[in-house]
């Protein structure tokens, strides 16, 4: 008895210091980390159809751009049950929350709401010209939800406390992708005459501005994403790769350029007059995911260069998804998610402590 006591005091202290570190994850952004939003909105970027969530409960797509969950959600699993691991019990079995649902879906339970939402959109972008174009959920779209949450949060737990949960809450934004790999590459940088370079010190200017939205409505702990490698994306490599189906150099190149300007940029930001109290930690997506493209044999991956459903084939996914690092011709497989998100969330967790 004496034991058991002991360890009832152990996971009930745990859960304590958990629920005070971090007691939510709000996602802001794109379809790295949208469960669901773009379900609700007039546009064609959507992924509440087959052959999306195949691995998903029941089968079920859900709006979530790939087989499964999405990094929000994997990021969400391993930081609620992360000082839960005395005996390695899984999140599930203990009843923690699998799942970080879409803002915008009809109903949100209040313990979802207490917990963490999604605000993303696929598709969205910090380039004024990306949402608009793509018919999704602008930076201010999301901030205009976020001020909706924080009502109906405070209706749930009181002022005070929404206001406690909302400081302490891990800020996910991915920001960028979109803007580089659709705004700039093939739609009106031309017209712009902007060179990469400027328009990726522009593209920090427009995180930075949408990053201080939140900060004015209370955010404090931000965990800023890097965009993916998107020179290595299945529909890079198709359009640009050649007959050796090689990354596109260019577009890693600007991605690259991005999220060093981007890291710079956080680092200027800690400490700085307008954040005030804010703490940010970079979330390194480009790197992660790189060495699982190289290594992907070591990481239990058979193909790198092509998605589970390619274009050409999406009607008819791939018989493993886990044997894929991409999902689509743009998109990481849940098992890729899972396997960067492992470090990336310790690097959150030190970051933002």
């Amino acid at each position: 008895m004496l034991v058991l006591a002991l360890f009832s005091i152990y996971f009930l202290s745990i859960e304590a210091v958990r629920n005070e570190s971090f007691p939510a994850l709000l996602a802001f952004g794109d379809s790295m980390v949208d469960t669901g939003n773009n379900n609700y909105l007039l546009t064609l970027m959507k992924g509440n159809y087959w052959p999306y969530g195949w691995n998903f409960d029941s089968k079920i797509p859900t709006g979530r751009f790939g087989n499964g969950r999405v990094f929000s959600d994997v990021v969400g699993i391993i930081l609620k049950s992360s000082l839960q691991c005395f005996f390695v019990i899984s999140a599930e079995g203990l009843g923690i929350k699998r799942i970080v649902p879409a803002y915008r879906k009809l109903y949100i339970a209040p313990s979802d709401l207490k917990t963490g939402v999604s605000f993303a959109s696929g598709g969205a972008g910090v380039d004024p010209v990306t949402s608009k174009l793509l018919r999704v959920l602008s930076p201010a779209d999301q901030v205009k939800d976020f001020k909706g949450y924080k009502r109906k949060l405070k209706g749930v737990v009181g002022r005070s406390k929404a206001k406690k949960i909302v400081a302490n809450s891990v800020i996910l934004v991915s920001e960028g992708n979109n803007d580089i790999g659709i705004t700039y590459a093939i739609h009106d940088a031309g017209m712009r005459l902007m060179t990469p370079k400027v328009y990726t010190s522009k593209l920090v200017g427009w995180n930075k501005k949408f990053i201080k939205d939140l900060y004015d409505h209370g955010a404090r702990k931000f965990a800023v994403m890097g965009v993916i490698p998107l020179g290595c994306l299945p529909m890079s490599r198709l359009i640009f790769g050649g007959f050796f189906v090689w990354c596109n150099f260019l577009a890693n190149t600007i991605s690259e350029d991005y999220n060093k300007k981007l890291k710079s940029g956080i680092k200027s930001w800690r400490g700085a007059s307008d954040f005030r109290g804010a703490r940010f930690v970079y979330v390194d997506m480009y790197n992660s995911l790189m060495d699982v493209i190289n290594n992907h044999r070591k990481y239990g991956f058979t193909h790198e260069k092509n998605g589970c459903c390619c274009m050409l084939t999406a009607i008819v996914p791939c018989s493993n998804p886990d044997k894929y690092v991409f999902y689509d011709f743009a998109h990481p497989s849940e098992k890729a998610y899972k396997t960067i998100a492992k470090k990336l969330v310790e690097d959150i967790k030190t970051g933002l402590a």
